[in-house]
């Protein structure tokens, strides 16, 4: 396994395994405990997956030492102020299981950012949290919250995949000194990812799938992944990234995939993020 070093000292498996959308709890339990068998040690869930149990029970029944594991959770934006995320980061503790949460994450740039943030740096000092970080964020947005706050981020998790590479803002934050986590590094297979002619072309050489090429370019940008399945052999053969290297050449060839758009939504477009977040907005002033 490849290791990133985070700002903190504290340091975090490059490749991980997320449980986004895995709502069934017990087919989120069994998907964790094989990944374990597979050999992955980071694990990535937040409040709003509501499958935290699950993946506290599948590491607890694994019979290893918790050190052993990286454990991610992140806090919603119904819980995005200093009273609240208190109370936040209390049940993602009670629901994994687990004395200490190796990274917690401000899970979107809304709401009361600042007091959210105060909660996770009074959490890490008394040792609650290892590594405190957000997820979503902008580099004007980054830039922001480290003027205001004692300690900074160490991680920004943000979708990254060969549509939308976010070359600029990978950059800033790696610039900083914040290390780059990328979700959906598959798009979901959107736009046909799975099957692409010219990263085929690419696994072909290495006798490699799409995924696993995409997987290897973006460790190879020193970003950290956590791909999600749910199917034993696409787990296995998301581990198998780490006996070939993608050239100069071939790195200058996915990049140039790069469709510069999310393949979901825009967190700058104000009509999605009140769709999205306006209820829970709403709700945390109540």
């Amino acid at each position: 396994m490849q290791y990133v070093s985070l700002n903190d000292g504290n340091k975090m498996p490059q490749l991980g395994f997320g449980v986004f959308q895995i709502n069934d709890l017990s087919l989120a339990e069994q998907a964790v405990s094989q990944a374990i068998e597979v050999g992955y040690r980071l694990f990535d869930t937040a409040a709003a997956y509501g499958n935290e149990a699950a993946v506290g029970k599948a590491i607890a029944k694994s019979g290893l030492p918790r050190e052993d594991f990286f454990v991610t959770s992140k806090l919603w934006v119904d819980h995005a102020s200093y009273e609240k995320a208190k109370e936040g980061i209390d049940d993602s503790l009670n629901k994994l299981g687990t004395d200490y949460l190796d990274l917690y994450l401000l899970h979107q740039p809304y709401g009361d950012v600042v007091g959210a943030w105060r909660a996770l740096e009074e959490a890490q000092a008394a040792g609650k949290i290892r590594s405190i970080g957000v997820s979503n964020f902008y580099a004007d947005q980054i830039k922001n919250l480290e003027l205001m706050s004692r300690v900074q981020p160490a991680v920004n998790q943000i979708e990254v995949s060969p549509w939308y590479q976010q070359a600029c803002e990978a950059a800033f934050m790696q610039g900083e000194g914040i290390a780059v986590e990328a979700w959906a590094p598959f798009a979901e297979g959107k736009g046909g990812i799975f099957t692409n002619e010219q990263i085929a072309q690419i696994g072909q050489k290495y006798g490699k799938s799409n995924g696993q090429v995409i997987l290897r370019w973006l460790l190879q940008r020193g970003i950290i992944v956590i791909p999600k399945s749910v199917h034993y052999e696409r787990m296995a053969e998301n581990f198998a990234i780490f006996d070939f290297e993608l050239t100069d050449a071939e790195m200058s060839l996915l990049k140039t995939l790069d469709k510069n758009e999310s393949q979901f939504f825009s967190h700058r477009d104000p009509a999605a993020i009140e769709s999205i977040f306006g209820a829970s907005l709403r709700a945390l002033r109540n």
